[in-house]
């Protein structure tokens, strides 16, 4: 699992963030990192000559190349065997016929925090990746530059929310393999949605039946978890989903979350789950998304 990891890159410095973890995962299967830098088609005049075209396009096509040499240069000096390509066409359209051509496991790509109007509507190349993949895509916090030590691969404490729905059963079923690959604790919690439920004045009995739910669900991810020979915690919470799986995380110093997306249909478009937007768009550590 996971032995074939795609690395989609802009070239960026802050996009090495993502090349670490890439590595590290594809180390502990066993297998191979694939390096793709897509150019996006220009919008020059229709009218310019096909060798005016090629001078423009040729910097880019250039930096293409050199950004996925990094890649693979890195991958080389690991000893994890590596391949690059550059293609040309819309980013994520790109990536998406990319890894049904060479039957990529896990997508590795950057991300960074929205805000305003794009808290609703998803629209970054890796946000739309996420929504349409079939296959797993870990997202990594980009930052400004380069960290020295950012992008360690080390996954030592993993958070896997539940809410007890078949979907959420299936990301679990991914997470957990994930977190055998690197013999992670495992921490499954429920969020009791106080968005969703008056806690402050519905009885107590109510109150009682909800935590039963939630150490039912998280219990159920426990036992898949023990089934593997993992160490797991479990943990039933009140409040704000997204507030509380990114505060539980830091709590037990998660090196990663995971979670469904449970992508909904919107006329030609599709997002994911409110909370599963929000905790990849805040998240300063990775989050695995798992349709």
């Amino acid at each position: 699992m996971f032995s074939t990891v795609l690395v989609p890159t802009d070239g960026s410095a802050g996009a090495e963030a993502t090349i670490g973890h890439a590595l590290s995962l594809a180390e502990a299967a066993d297998g191979n990192v694939h390096a793709l830098y897509v150019l996006e088609p220009s919008h020059e005049p229709v009218r310019l000559e096909a060798a005016d075209r090629e001078a423009v396009a040729g910097p880019s096509e250039s930096r293409g190349r050199q950004a996925t040499i990094r890649i693979t240069d890195q991958a080389e000096a690991a000893g994890v065997s590596a391949a690059r390509a550059v293609w040309e066409g819309v980013p994520y359209r790109e990536i998406l016929a990319y890894v049904d051509e060479h039957d990529v496991d896990l997508i590795v790509m950057g991300t960074h925090g929205r805000t305003g109007a794009d808290r609703v509507r998803l629209g970054s190349t890796t946000e739309r990746v996420i929504t349409r993949a079939e296959i797993p895509v870990l997202s990594v916090r980009l930052e400004a530059e380069a960290k020295p030590d950012s992008g360690d691969g080390g996954y030592e404490r993993i958070v896997v929310p539940t809410d007890g729905s078949d979907a959420a059963e299936r990301a679990a079923e991914t997470a957990l393999d994930f977190a055998a690959l690197h013999d992670a604790t495992v921490h499954t919690v429920y969020v009791i949605d106080s968005t969703t439920y008056d806690l402050e004045d519905a009885p107590r009995s109510i109150i009682g039946l909800l935590d039963e739910g939630g150490q039912q669900a998280t219990e159920a991810v426990a036992g898949m978890a023990r089934e593997r020979d993992l160490e797991v915690k479990t943990s039933v919470r009140r409040g704000v989903p997204a507030e509380v799986l990114l505060e539980y995380a830091q709590s037990v110093d998660g090196d990663l979350l995971a979670m469904g997306t449970r992508g909904q249909t919107v006329g030609e478009g599709r997002l994911l789950g409110s909370t599963t937007a929000r905790v990849v768009r805040r998240s300063d550590i990775p989050v695995l998304t798992v349709t």
